[in-house]
């Protein structure tokens, strides 16, 4: 009998990120390779129970409080093209494996070969003030249609708990929409960004019957639906940092947020989809009394079902390949 081939890095690969259906967010576990296999190990009372990780289907994986990873796990995940990030209890914050500070980094899978093309695009304008401004308004635009799309959709569902005032919505981001587009700096569009963000949370706010809300600063969160956004949004950073590591751009070159701190970018994809995705299932798990990890699982399906990760790529693209041609045809300054 022939013994059984070795499963090649290559052949783990053969799912594109876009199209990978899982993010696993792991508390009070181990996580090890068993028989091959990569899997996250539980306690029950005298017993472990072994729960197997799909790798091959997977984006990230993020290791909350209680959890320990081996060698050989991290090998595997990393040949599998899987993201791996340290948290607190509940996804939040998200600590570097490798800093003493809060901040959004990433164990990313090395490798050598990593594409180039888009990383050409992005360097060609990221260093020209005006056209790094071009492509925040153009991540910005593609934000704006993808809430209207989502909330939407949310509210066109059969018993549905997002009712939205859809009128109001399109009168908030109709206003919006220009003023983001003639933006002289990125001061201006974070100032105009927060703006709707605040007419967003009150119109989620009236959709779901929450209530009077206010947004607290993380670790401050005193009701659910603070909670359930910090959580979430994590979620949608994971996602952001796969984005951004399918296409070779390194964290630090944001167009938008935290210029000056490596995880930038990430904040800036994960965006693209936060208000769309996330802050309406926030509100929805506030209002029903979800467990964190109903509405985690709630976040990944929406996730999941709405592609979320496919437009983070295909948004990135776009951008990169527009205004990468717009500083070609300027020519240097």
């Amino acid at each position: 009998m022939s013994s059984t081939p070795a499963i090649q890095a290559s052949d783990l690969k053969t799912i594109l990120h876009s199209k990978r259906a899982n993010l696993y967010y792991l508390e009070h576990c181990r996580v090890l390779v068993n028989g091959g296999r990569v899997e996250y190990v539980t306690d029950a009372g005298k017993q472990s129970l072994y729960w197997n990780i799909p790798i091959a289907n997977t984006t990230t994986v993020l290791l909350g409080t209680g959890t320990s990873i081996t060698q050989a796990a991290m090998r595997e995940l990393a040949k599998a093209g899987v993201l791996v990030g340290f948290c607190g209890g509940g996804g939040t914050p998200l600590f570097a494996a490798t800093e003493f500070e809060v901040e959004i980094a990433w164990l990313s899978p090395q490798s050598e070969y990593r594409p180039t093309e888009f990383l050409r695009h992005w360097v060609r304008f990221w260093f020209d003030d005006a056209l790094r401004l071009r492509a925040a308004q153009l991540f910005q635009a593609a934000r704006l249609a993808r809430i209207q799309q989502q909330w939407s959709r949310l509210a066109a569902q059969r018993d549905s708990r997002f009712q939205p005032d859809l009128a109001a919505l399109a009168a908030c981001l109709a206003q919006s929409a220009p003023a983001m587009a003639a933006a002289p700096d990125n001061m201006c569009l974070l100032t105009e960004e927060a703006r709707l963000t605040k007419q967003l949370y009150r119109l989620a706010g009236d959709a779901t019957s929450y209530g009077e809300f206010t947004r607290s600063k993380r670790g401050e969160s005193a009701d659910a639906a603070n909670q359930f956004l910090d959580h979430g949004n994590y979620l949608a950073y994971g996602l952001g940092a796969t984005a951004t590591w399918v296409l070779g751009l390194p964290h630090g070159l944001a167009v938008l947020h935290g210029k000056t701190r490596r995880g930038g970018l990430v904040f800036d994809v994960a965006d693209l989809v936060k208000d769309a995705s996330i802050l309406p299932q926030a509100f929805i798990s506030a209002t029903r009394g979800d467990s964190e990890q109903e509405f985690r699982q709630a976040c990944i399906e929406a996730l999941t079902r709405s592609e979320a990760l496919d437009f983070m790529i295909d948004t990135v693209k776009a951008t990169a390949l527009q205004v990468g041609q717009l500083a070609r045809t300027q020519g240097p300054a």
